[in-house]
């Protein structure tokens, strides 16, 4: 984890957003800056309005957040920890409606795509917006009780709303993965015994079966790989650089095999982060 605790933390959406949720689970009592985009968060970090951005980069049952892999590129903060958020969907409603009322519902489209089947069965309309807790301030603001919102309990103690149901995803045990961002990177000191992600990009060489080698050297000297990622930069339609989450730390004697084979074959090898690894990864 980071290792200063910090002062301000950005995250994106309204205040009560399951970001917002997950600042205060792992920095208790510290100040957060809500803002409209992920884009916006992060410019925060780096301008030095906030120390640590908040950031959610995938979710077990919805997939990844697609707009976050083409953010990472381009910032440049580094990634010094993660939080595996368990996601509780809650149907809010104005205090005096009931759940037969309910005919639509705003929420995020990642949040409705993991209530999408509960909603269906209650006929409910699906309306997106930018986030859960925007949802539930525009429940409160509209005052009709046939509209509702998918957010968080933290939502409705917000914004003063009722949970006409609890636990209304589609598969339990949903949960979200959040990146924790910040302007400086410490490689943490390796520990035995401690286990360890590191996240870097890179792009591969314009040579035959350049993917194929460039992560052969990680499968020759057994370092796991748990996430890889393509893009396409600069508008063009071939997928030619890669994000790589590996369960490895860069001191690790196989690593450094592994990162030096991978320099033959790909350029541009930027770390992106070197941080503990969430104890739910062994048993998530």
């Amino acid at each position: 984890m980071h290792n200063l605790y910090p002062k301000v933390l950005a995250f994106q959406g309204h205040q009560g957003a399951y970001s917002h949720l997950s600042c205060t689970k792992v920095f208790p009592n510290v100040p957060t800056k809500a803002c409209l985009t992920f884009a916006d968060a992060m410019a925060t970090v780096e301008r030095g309005e906030a120390d640590i951005a908040m950031i959610p980069v995938e979710n077990s049952t919805a997939g990844r957040v697609e707009e976050i892999y083409r953010q990472l590129p381009q910032t440049s903060l580094y990634i010094v920890g993660e939080h595996f958020e368990p996601v509780n969907h809650c149907l809010l409603g104005l205090p005096n409606s009931q759940l037969q009322q309910i005919k639509s519902v705003g929420s995020h489209p990642q949040a409705l795509a993991q209530c999408a089947q509960q909603l269906q069965k209650l006929g409910i309309e699906c309306q997106a917006t930018l986030d859960t807790a925007g949802a539930a301030l525009e429940v409160k603001q509209r005052q009709d009780t046939s509209h509702g919102a998918i957010a968080s309990s933290l939502a409705a103690e917000l914004y003063d709303l009722q949970i006409l149901q609890d636990n209304i995803q589609d598969v339990d045990g949903n949960t979200t993965r959040f990146l924790i961002l910040s302007r400086e990177h410490q490689i943490p000191a390796r520990e035995a015994n401690k286990k360890y992600i590191t996240s870097f990009l890179f792009t591969v060489r314009n040579i035959p079966s350049a993917l194929y080698k460039a992560m052969g050297g990680f499968a020759t000297n057994s370092v796991n790989l748990v996430k890889l990622e393509s893009y396409t930069p600069g508008g063009r339609m071939i997928a030619t650089q890669f994000h790589v989450d590996c369960e490895a730390h860069p001191d690790d004697p196989n690593m450094i095999l592994a990162m030096d084979e991978l320099s033959y074959f790909a350029k541009d090898i930027r770390l992106l982060g070197t941080y503990a690894a969430n104890p739910y990864r062994d048993h998530g």
